[in-house]
């Protein structure tokens, strides 16, 4: 067994009445380079003489040889000694020899930067610890900083990632190994390591990959519908009514009332919304009906103005167009909504359509169409919203159906090829789901069995 050595060392001035200070203790076998270096302060000499008293202890810790001292008073940077003896490169002060030997960090390949691996070999015998404590400390030209808690892991485990780096710092890791008896001296690494920037980010793979799937898909159907393949897609009942409630707003003479949500253009919501207006007034000009569209943001009123005009121009009634009919009315919530629902008890419009976001307006919106006995269809992605939508109208776009309601009104072969071709990879991604919820219960009733390590396989694959 390699028995340890204590190092003392002194500012001698008087090389008759020396002040030793512990220094460290290392154990026996290594050659050590003792210096007062730039690195740790307490290191560092700037003229005054160094004195080295080595002490050797035997495996109880008694002392097992006299002290021997250097030679002679050394000045300068360093010394070096003849003997193998190895010792803490940071300098810390230490007690009882180092649990941790060999402690290496490096920077994670293909990262973002920011985390570095600590890796370290246990000590043939760590005696009670039970924990490794690992810190850092950043590197500076003056000093180091103060240690920083990094991890606390098992003590058979001996790697440990730390994340949350500076990637233009470098950094030192120290690792201690904890237990009830107290804590084993401190383990530093040599040099200190930066996290790098890499381009490529490794564990960002399979969304790569995901993205890659789902993109082959959209662009194979795409092509696919330009050559005239049909692409079927389900009966959506709230879009083939939009027919019958424009034709019944124009049997009886009345409007048609479209509001498309109260948020501005930057909500996707908004935007479908739009798109099945274009629709609604494109059939209303086929029918001579007039339509109304009061809207809570003024982009949104210019954006609904031009696709009214251009459904117009498209049926061949440019004539028939009505700018006044688009109007802004406020951008307060409930301004707006005392607005709308004073105009639909005076107007008694025979349509209703709310296509667009929603929240706690939904219900006193379609509560006030109900009332009035118009026929109304609403779209929404707004869960929450929803109920009071389904509950009150006649028909109801949810959540995706009303994000593919300008494929399906369309047709045109771009808008169904991207639709055909997102249902394939939602189809792929419900697939790794059920896959994943069986791996899952698998391994819970057998943590051992082969569908552990199939789910161990997946996750990896997923980068979870």
């Amino acid at each position: 067994m390699r028995h340890p050595y204590v190092i003392h060392d002194t500012l001698c001035l008087d090389p008759s009445d020396p002040d030793w200070r512990f220094a460290g203790i290392v154990e026996k076998g290594y050659r050590a380079l003792v210096a007062r270096n730039a690195i740790a302060n307490r290191w560092r000499m700037i003229s005054s003489a160094l004195i080295l008293c080595v002490i050797a202890l035997d495996s109880s810790g008694a002392i097992d040889s006299a002290p021997a001292n250097t030679p002679s008073i050394i000045t300068g940077n360093k010394v070096n000694l003849s003997s193998k003896i190895p010792f803490n490169e940071l300098g810390q002060e230490v007690t009882v020899p180092p649990a941790a030997i060999s402690v290496q960090a490096r920077d994670v390949p293909w990262d973002a930067g920011g985390v570095i691996e600590v890796s370290w070999k246990p000590a043939p015998d760590t005696g009670t610890a039970t924990k490794w404590v690992i810190e850092r400390s950043e590197a500076l030209q003056t000093g180091l900083t103060p240690w920083a808690f990094v991890a606390e892991v098992p003590i058979d485990e001996t790697v440990v990632l730390a994340p949350k780096l500076s990637a233009s710092a470098s950094y030192f890791f120290s690792v201690t190994a904890v237990g009830p008896e107290g804590s084993s001296a401190v383990a530093t690494t040599k040099n200190a390591v930066t996290p790098e920037w890499n381009f490529f980010i490794g564990a960002k793979l399979p969304l790569f990959c995901a993205i890659l799937v789902v993109s082959a898909c959209v662009i194979y159907y795409i092509l696919a519908a330009r050559r005239g393949r049909p692409m079927k897609v389900r009966r959506i009942a709230a879009l083939e009514a939009i027919t019958d409630a424009v034709g019944r707003a124009t049997e009886m003479g009345r409007s048609i009332l479209f509001v498309p949500g109260i948020q501005d253009m930057d909500n996707i919501q908004t935007v479908a919304g739009i798109t099945v207006l274009g629709h609604v007034s494109k059939t209303a000009a086929e029918y001579d009906a007039a339509i109304e569209v009061p809207t809570s943001r003024s982009l949104v009123m210019e954006a609904a103005r031009e696709a009214v005009q251009a459904s117009y121009l498209a049926a061949g009634r440019a004539d028939a167009y009505n700018a006044d009919g688009i109007r802004y009315i406020t951008d307060e919530q409930f301004g707006f909504v005392a607005y709308v629902s004073g105009r639909m008890v005076r107007e008694k419009p025979a349509a209703c359509f709310y296509m667009g976001c929603f929240f706690a307006e939904s219900l006193i919106l379609a509560e006030t169409g109900n009332s009035i006995g118009a026929i109304q269809i609403a779209g929404t992605a707004e869960s929450s919203q929803l109920p009071f939508f389904v509950a009150a109208c006649d028909y109801t776009l949810i959540g995706e159906e009303f994000m593919a309601a300008s494929a399906y009104l369309s047709g045109e072969p771009d808008q169904m090829g991207s639709l055909k071709g997102q249902d394939v990879a939602k189809a792929i991604a419900a697939t790794l789901i059920i896959v994943g919820v069986v791996l899952a219960t698998g391994a819970a009733l057998a943590p051992q069995g082969t569908m552990a390590s199939a789910l161990e396989w997946l996750k990896g694959v997923l980068g979870s």
